[in-house]
């Protein structure tokens, strides 16, 4: 199961993610090739970069910054990546909690069961239900697939709905949103495939030092990571993620029924606790276990309950382009050539060069452009 975690949080967060930052005209076509042109120029390069740091240390985020920057000498600054991805799991669950505990009421209503509790109540019970189902690792996200899959099923046998496309003016906010999308649904500095890589390896590595005794561990791993290329695992994720995108494209406006809603908001609680499971996995490295567990609810809770959905979206914009814009400049600014030039292993030199002019230049600038266009939006 381990080996197909980053394949199963692929498909998800399309799913999860859309819904919050797709415009209300899901019809406009400007918009969909906004996102495309985003998920081409910035998530992609940004997905090799968080696969080659991962092939290089060795390590889950937190743990891998620490050795990638005494590596390449460079600033504890940069470390903060890892802290700001760990913050950004925590920030997309809590959001999509939130929805699940919105979406849980509509569909008890819509059953004659008023639960008669508010809907922060709700949420903050379904986040310890997430933190629990946390405990069991990366089982819960295919239990999440299929019962969100077999509610979205419920909700097409009663008709798709009826999209309306037509082109509307192109804008800074609209790139902003795009960006954010292709961002958010791609996971893109979320450090999700990073964590999900290291746990592969780690899983290869044990099976190699248990067939042969005189191995160590780490020089395990390191064989059974450093011969891969990142294009075997990039581009089946960026792709599937695409093709998701497009699926969760025409369904976006879906009406679901009030057994496919229940089905589907609690799939969303199994995936949402592996999002916990990996924040709170790299918080046990400077925290440990309990400790790690214990700050994860806590923050958890805090988002879900003083924090409304609408605002956990600007959070999320925020933090995740920032953790973004980190790892593009360290990965293009502060990683030695040679190193990051192994670590990806291009089949051709040529594809190595246009990534590194994407993740020097293109990703920050792409980046600061949606920042602004954001920063316009909350303004008007």
């Amino acid at each position: 199961m381990i080996r197909y975690a980053s394949y199963f949080i692929a498909a998800l967060l399309p799913l999860l993610l859309f819904r919050w930052f797709a415009p209300s005209a899901i019809g406009e076509i400007d918009f969909w090739l906004l996102w495309l042109l985003a998920m081409v120029l910035v998530s992609l390069p940004v997905v090799y970069a968080e696969i080659a740091l991962a092939y290089r240390s060795i390590d889950a985020p937190i743990a891998g910054m620490q050795k990638l920057t005494r590596e390449a000498d460079a600033s504890p600054f940069w470390r903060s990546f890892g802290w700001l991805a760990a913050l950004v799991s925590i920030v997309i669950a809590a959001l999509v909690i939130s929805g699940a505990a919105e979406g849980i009421i509509t569909g008890l209503m819509a059953l004659d069961s008023d639960p008669a509790i508010p809907s922060f109540a709700i949420a903050a019970g379904l986040m310890v239900i997430a933190v629990l189902l946390s405990l069991l690792g990366v089982a819960p996200l295919p239990i999440g697939l299929g019962l969100m899959i077999l509610g979205l099923i419920l909700g097409v046998a009663d008709g798709l709905p009826q999209i309306e496309f037509a082109m509307t003016g192109i804008s800074l906010s609209e790139w902003g949103r795009a960006v954010a999308l292709a961002l958010v649904s791609v996971g893109a500095g979320t450090g999700l495939y990073w964590f999900g890589q290291n746990l592969a390896a780690r899983q290869i590595g044990s099976a190699v030092a248990a067939s042969n005794s005189a191995a160590s561990n780490r020089p395990a791993i390191h064989r059974a990571t450093k011969s891969h290329r990142a294009s075997k695992l990039v581009l089946p994720i960026w792709i599937l993620q695409l093709v998701v995108g497009v699926i969760a494209l025409f369904i976006s406006g879906l009406s679901l029924p009030p057994i496919g809603q229940l089905l589907y908001w609690t799939g969303v609680i199994f995936v949402a606790s592996y999002l916990l499971h990996y924040a709170a996995g790299q918080l046990s490295h400077k925290f440990g276990v309990m400790v790690s567990l214990i700050v994860t609810l806590v923050l958890g809770l805090l988002l879900v309950v003083l924090i409304p959905a609408s605002w956990l979206v600007g959070l999320l914009v925020i933090i995740s382009t920032v953790a973004v814009l980190l790892l593009s400049i360290f990965a293009g600014w502060q990683m030695k050539i040679s190193h990051l030039r192994k670590s990806l292993n291009f089949a051709n030199e040529g594809f190595y060069n246009l990534w590194r002019v994407a993740i020097r230049l293109i990703v920050p600038l792409a980046l600061m452009l949606a920042l602004i266009g954001w920063v316009l939006q909350w303004l008007s």
